[in-house]
């Protein structure tokens, strides 16, 4: 992708990323200390203005058809732009001619305009190679045949994605689409802006546009559909959103509020199918705080892409523990989490001793959580309902993980304590220590125990020291957070818990931190962890100072796999400088404004 210069021309508006959840961010708009407003946010027409309160709708909007082309203006009611003195932004561009876009392959030359504000179609999209060129990244992106996009499967995401991935920094408005049920499923897909068409047409309808969608009024509380009604509906949504992304809970509100509408669930199920493909620039994230939930509580948890990432991890990329690809003992989970700190998995750590047998947990929506994984996100985050009853999508992503592990590892023998009934391979012998009974009943734990012992004997299975086992954990840990576990190579690990010590020789490496799920690793690390390209690297501008957190202006280049939370390495001009832990993830560098990375280490 090509590197924009930033817009410091005319109108140029001041934004800051106050708070984000993947796609969907809350901007500070105007003055970095005190912003004058926030997205998401209303842009309103003049007619609107007097009514609608500034809080809520910082700009207004105009779109003159009088002659063709149109031409489209947006307007700041509060001083949003640089030098903050006066009321802004102004801007104008012509809006070109606008196809339907079921003629995406015509071509009719007059695209529209560019510059701070951009407008952009499908045909637009489809033809105009300069969007990939432009020498300064817009602020705002209107789409504008949004309305037609919606209409039509997966388009209308594929063309957000597109302009989110191109244009990360920039403000994203989808005219005539927007209102209270479906604001948050957009701002989960990138859109920033939002008007009041279809306000406006339930009005029209004596309808109220609620966020659960359209509906008459219920007379008998007196309920009016009125402009003053309307705003106080958008007004309790968009702080229900902008909190939402605060407390990192957006995606279960999405969940929630697209129920209303089969269209918005279709929407949903596309934008997940599209950020879970592979090797692309990733919003997915690498570490994240263990008091973060990931609540799945839906059936569309299941199809999440930090799910599915997950999935694909596990059933093609996974490697077990070294020596532990003999016996597979398969385990129920736990609500809590990790799991080893529940009554019934201390009991079954009783039964099982320290032997070399590959502890597997068996759950929903994860499909599969190795031991040596357990303390990491997603796994040590996602809480679902416990019913005991399995669905059959459920049980075909546990099987089919299942016959992934059992081909890559190789395992010899099966002991299945996790009370599904799954189909093994021929030739792997299997133990059913369940038999229909709790897993914790005293009678299937003594099945436990006497499977554990007899694999002991028979595939002569030997003790692990603790500190033995937690150099195996934290190499699968690295493989799956880092590039590879090289870096690991003749280390040792010692200390007490939680906060064990990873040592070369007397020298400290690295810290495991329970609270962020993930090792730290000193400065002593930094040279292991480049010479084994361990993590994503990012390069600063020479003749720079780097004084701790990385931001565009400094910016050179960058890896395309970087997640947040995880860490990367920051060099110039060749030379390492320190390491840092990514603020955004890949979509969002270079240009997304503020921290891009938080400094951690400097040599």
């Amino acid at each position: 992708m090509t590197q924009h210069e930033p817009n410091v021309d005319g109108d140029t508006i001041g934004l800051t990323v106050q708070a984000s959840q993947r796609l969907g961010r809350i901007y500070g708009l105007g003055d970095r200390a005190s912003p004058a407003a926030l997205t998401p946010c209303l842009l309103v027409e003049e007619s609107d203005a007097d009514s609608t309160p500034t809080s809520i709708a910082p700009f207004i909007y105009q779109q003159d058809n009088s002659k063709i082309p149109g031409t489209l203006s947006i307007m700041g009611r509060l001083p949003m732009s640089i030098p903050f003195d006066a009321n802004g932004p102004d801007w104008q561009v012509s809006v070109g001619h606008v196809l339907p876009p079921s003629m995406v392959a015509a071509d009719t030359g007059d695209r529209g305009g560019s510059g701070t504000l951009l407008p952009i179609t499908w045909q637009r999209m489809n033809h105009d190679e300069e969007l990939l060129n432009l020498e300064k990244e817009p602020q705002v992106v209107v789409l504008l045949d949004a309305l037609q996009l919606a209409n039509q499967q997966g388009t209308l995401g594929k063309a957000l994605f597109t302009i989110r991935q191109q244009f990360s920094s920039a403000l994203i408005w989808c005219p005539g689409i927007s209102g209270p049920d479906n604001l948050a499923l957009l701002t989960w897909m990138g859109v920033d802006l939002h008007d009041l068409v279809r306000t406006s047409q339930c009005e029209a309808h004596n309808a109220l546009l609620t966020n659960s969608g359209p509906r008459r009024t219920e007379e008998s509380l007196d309920e009016v559909v009125d402009r003053k009604t309307h705003l106080a509906i958008w007004k309790a949504e968009l702080a229900t959103v902008r909190r939402a992304i605060r407390d990192g809970t957006l995606r279960e509100l999405v969940e929630q509020r697209v129920l209303s509408s089969p269209r918005m669930v279709e929407h949903l199920r596309h934008h997940d199918a599209l950020l879970a493909i592979p090797n692309q620039k990733t919003v997915l994230q690498s570490v994240v705080a263990t008091e973060r939930r990931f609540r799945a509580h839906s059936q569309a948890s299941f199809n999440d892409p930090e799910i599915v990432d997950w999935v694909r991890f596990i059933s093609d990329d996974y490697c077990s523990p070294e020596e532990r690809d003999k016996v597979l003992i398969l385990l129920p989970c736990s609500d809590r989490k990790p799991y080893r700190e529940s009554r019934s998995h201390i009991r079954f750590g009783h039964a099982i001793g320290n032997t070399t047998a590959h502890e597997v947990m068996v759950t929903s929506p994860l499909g599969l959580v190795p031991r040596d994984l357990e303390r990491i996100w997603p796994a040590a985050h996602y809480d679902v309902p416990v019913t005991g009853d399995w669905s059959t999508e459920e049980l075909e992503r546990i099987q089919s993980m299942l016959n992934r592990l059992i081909e890559n590892q190789g395992y010899s023998h099966v002991i299945n304590h996790s009370g599904i009934k799954l189909d093994i391979p021929s030739g792997i012998s299997v133990v059913d220590s369940r038999l229909d009974d709790g897993a914790t009943s005293q009678a299937a734990f003594e099945r436990l125990q006497t499977a554990v012992q007899e694999a002991i004997e028979k595939f002569e299975l030997k003790g692990r020291s603790k500190y033995v086992q937690l150099m195996e954990e934290f190499r699968s840990v690295a493989r799956r957070q880092m590039r590879n576990d090289s870096w690991l190579d003749g280390l040792r690990v010692a200390g007490k818990p939680p906060r064990w010590k990873v040592y070369d020789g007397e020298k400290q490496i690295a810290q495991w931190l329970p609270d962020r799920g993930a090792l730290s690793m000193t400065k002593a690390a930094l040279p292991r962890l480049l010479e084994g390209n361990c993590l994503p690297k990012i390069h600063l501008l020479e003749g720079i100072k780097w004084r701790g957190d990385v931001f565009s202006s400094i910016l050179e280049s960058h890896d395309s796999d970087i997640r947040e939370g995880g860490e990367l390495l920051v060099l110039q001009g060749g030379k390492l400088l320190g390491s840092a832990r990514a603020s955004v993830s890949a979509w969002g560098w270079p240009n997304t404004p503020g921290k891009l990375a938080k400094g951690h280490q400097r040599l």
